[in-house]
Parts: C-alpha cells; structure tokens; sequence
C-alpha cells in the first residue's frame, strides 16, 4: 500500500483488554492506523462526530446496546464507514443483518493476529479497486477480495463434527490440559481417535502436547490449548 494514505481504524470493544490487543494487531498490519480506541457505541458516536474514521472493528455485544443498533443509528446519520464485526455471536441471523447494514466481515472471537490481518488484508485490497469496471469478471474480482479462503481439508480420516468437539473439550480442560483418554471418554470416541484428532490440532498450531511424569511407567501426554496470540 505504498503511496496511499493509511486505513484508519475505530476498534469499539467494551473489554479494555481485548480492546488493546485489537489495537495493537491493527497496528502490526502495514497501511493501517488506529485513529482511536472506545468501549461504548455512545463513545464511538462522540469519537465519529469529531473524527471520522475508514473501518470499524466493531464488537457486536457493548455495554449500552447491541453493536448492530449502534450501526444502524450510524447510517441513519450518514456515516458510511464501513465494519468488521468482531463477536462471539454465532447466530447466522445476526451475520445477514449485519451484511444488509455494511459489515464486510466477520471475525469470531476468540481469534489470532493472522486471522485479523488476513481479513485486514482482504479489506485493504477491496478498497483499492478503484474505476469503473471493464466487466463482470473484473465486479467478481473485486468482490472476491473479500471473501476468507476455504479452510483447509482435513486429514484422512478426520471429520469437522468430531473436531469440534474435541476442540471443545479441549479448550474446555482446565490450565494442565486434558489426556487423550480424558478427551476420548467427553467426546464418545476411543482414545486412539482421540489422540489423532488432538495431534492435528497441534500440528496446526493450535495445541500443544507435553509429557506429565508419574511415579511409575512412560510419561503421559496433555494437551493444552493455545490463546491466541
């Protein structure tokens, strides 16, 4: 993005924690700016009318309403900017809502740095798209830029349901991590399923494995789940 003036970027987060890590990934992506950080829609109204901004990452659940309340009155006083959503919201209701008011993406929390500069990314090329299309398949480029990458496929023999699941129990074990017989036994599953689907999750960089040492016999493998960076 050399040349152009930086994408400047209102995070609107009612966690002052979460706020200032968002702030910060925001800030690691090159040809982006934070113009400012608030915890309310009622401070984002305040900070819009004085400065408006490009891009708000918007967290859909604020202590003085819902984000998308809060959009809708943004639009109705004719600011144009336009959103990514940051939520836990998972209702698929709620998403189209948010499309049909301006929100170009959606990003579920909780979320790593890559995920938000791959949809910064994607943003920032969109927006440089400029002129007048020359036909469709230029609109459909455009518009592409847009779009997440498909996830990638899953090993032989793994399905996204039973995934899930483990994830869960996982993410849900608590700070020592949970054993592939534990995580078999939440799941309904056996333990050597288990352990295939936990060591995928490690190899993706989403787990972690370590051995526990008892007083007799091998070690014992946890797993433990990574927080996003």
């Amino acid at each position: 993005m050399s040349g152009r003036a930086p994408i400047r970027v209102l995070v609107v987060e009612d966690d002052p924690v979460a706020a200032d890590a968002h702030a910060l990934y925001v800030e690691r992506v090159p040809g982006f700016e934070v113009a400012g950080t608030v915890h309310s829609g009622s401070a984002a109204r305040r900070h819009l009318e004085r400065d408006p901004v490009d891009l708000l990452l918007l967290d859909l659940y604020l202590p003085d309403g819902h984000g998308l309340g809060l959009l809708r009155s943004l639009r109705a006083a004719g600011r144009t900017a336009d959103v990514i959503a940051v939520t836990s919201a998972r209702d698929l209701a709620v998403v189209r809502e948010g499309v049909s008011l301006g929100v170009v993406q959606h990003v579920l929390k909780p979320f790593a740095f890559a995920t938000l500069r791959e949809r910064l990314v994607r943003y920032a090329e969109f927006r440089a798209a400029a002129g007048e299309a020359s036909g469709q398949e230029e609109v459909d480029r455009a518009l592409s830029a847009l779009r997440a990458p498909s996830p990638p496929a899953l090993p032989k023999g793994l399905s996204g349901p039973t995934l899930e699941s483990v994830t869960r129990a996982l993410r849900g074990a608590d700070r020592s991590g949970i054993t592939a017989q534990a995580a078999g036994e939440a799941v309904g599953i056996s333990r050597i399923t288990a352990r295939r689907y936990l060591e995928h999750l490690v190899d993706s960089g989403r787990a972690e494995r370590r051995p526990q040492y008892g007083q007799v016999g091998r070690p014992e493998l946890y797993y433990r789940w990574l927080s996003p960076a």
